[in-house]
């Protein structure tokens, strides 16, 4: 087991490679733009495909002052491992789960009546008392309460045994189109409320503010408030392509390779994969890599002009991708100048000598974003820790 959490798998040909040093590079970065506002890293879905623990204790040492996940499993997780941070739980959990959320001291959103109630009723069964978030709706219309109705909540919250207001945040729909007006909108309706409920005397100067993800944080001072919430320029990926990070300072975090299980010779006029849908027009050499879409590369990867670097080259995949393989062009070597043979590194995201395959590749090929891309990294891909953070043993 490494210090990702992940069982280690050394007789698979397949591994994701994440820098430490990278992880605590982005995070120094962030926690020198954004002040004074705090940094929280966001490290739910395993911290983006990366590991959660490994990602945590080298933000933490980097500068951040708390983590944010999406499931009460990710939090008690952490706080397993050791984490004694604050843990942000970033949307209301069913009520069963309240007894859960206090035991493992964790911090909790909330935005209905019902969410308080639950870790109210949980809180005074454990003897304690509980810092919620509230959670309002200023345009994203996923969840959060309607500004209009935040007064109310808070009044049932100041009067309820067992919890107190601790935190008062929302979320940004556009913050990565730096150009759209979403973002100045949001802050204004969240700041309308912020202020009213003030006036009321629900929200003194204790309570933590945030509002700002990656993309607030980078992109619109007006966004950093106490805390600013960061997932994505945590790895190094880029928050949108109107929003990309600067490359003097971020580095992507995730290394995927594998190796080359067989190389062989075909003919012109042949045909590879299921369906038959590739036909070589040429004779040429074929690389067949131990890598499928039950680990995340997509099915039609081929289709979208996708590629792989094998001798600090690009080379395209070729064929539909298997569930366990997929296969690549190698390109004829009639002069034997470029050898490939079986156990040769092969590159789908990172780094090989000069040539660079990036996360953001990817999302532009398939048309999506680098967060699909990194999650999409299926749990039977070992992770591997690297860099002057990784834990030797």
């Amino acid at each position: 087991m490494d210090p990702t959490g992940t069982q280690r798998a050394p007789h698979r040909w397949t591994w994701v490679d994440v820098d430490l040093d990278a992880i605590a590079g982005n995070v120094a970065a962030l926690v020198e733009i954004a002040a004074p506002a705090a940094v929280w890293v966001v490290v739910k879905a395993d911290g983006y495909g990366h590991g959660d623990i490994a990602v945590a204790r080298a933000a933490i040492d980097a500068g951040a002052t708390g983590c944010a996940v999406a499931l009460v499993d990710e939090g008690e997780r952490l706080r397993a491992s050791g984490v004694t941070l604050p843990i942000l739980v970033l949307s209301e959990q069913p009520p069963e789960y309240a007894d859960r959320i206090v035991s493992a001291g964790l911090t909790p959103t909330v935005y209905t009546a019902r969410g308080v109630e639950a870790i109210a009723a949980a809180a005074v069964r454990a003897g304690t008392e509980i810092g919620l978030h509230v959670k309002v709706d200023t345009g994203m219309q996923r969840v959060g309460i309607a500004p209009d109705s935040l007064n109310e909540l808070l009044v049932s919250t100041h009067d309820m045994r067992g919890v107190r207001l601790a935190g008062l945040c929302t979320h940004l729909a556009l913050a990565d189109v730096p150009a759209h007006p979403a973002t100045t909108e949001q802050l204004a309706v969240f700041d309308r409320a912020l202020g009213t409920s003030r006036r009321a005397g629900l929200v003194d100067d204790d309570v933590i503010v945030h509002v700002g993800n990656s993309a607030g944080a980078l992109c619109h001072p007006a966004a950093r408030r106490d805390v600013v919430r960061t997932g994505i320029a945590v790895y190094g990926i880029d928050p949108s392509p109107e929003a990309p990070l600067d490359r003097g300072r971020f580095r992507q975090a995730m290394r995927w390779w594998s190796r080359a299980s067989l190389v062989k010779e075909v003919a012109a006029g042949s045909h590879i994969s299921y369906g038959w849908r590739h036909r070589f027009e040429c004779d040429t050499r074929v690389a067949t890599v131990p890598v499928g879409y039950a680990d995340g590369v997509p099915r039609r990867w081929s289709e979208v002009g996708g590629t792989v670097l094998i001798g600090g080259r690009e080379r395209p995949v070729v064929g539909v991708v298997t569930m366990d393989q997929l296969m690549v062009d190698l390109g004829p070597d009639p002069n034997g100048d470029d050898p490939v043979s079986v156990g040769d590194e092969v590159v789908l995201i990172g780094n090989q000598g000069l040539a660079t395959l990036s996360v953001e590749d990817w999302a532009d090929r398939l048309g999506t974003i680098g967060y699909e891309v990194v999650c999409a990294v299926s749990a039977r891909v070992p992770r591997r820790v690297v860099g002057s953070g990784a834990d030797p043993s």
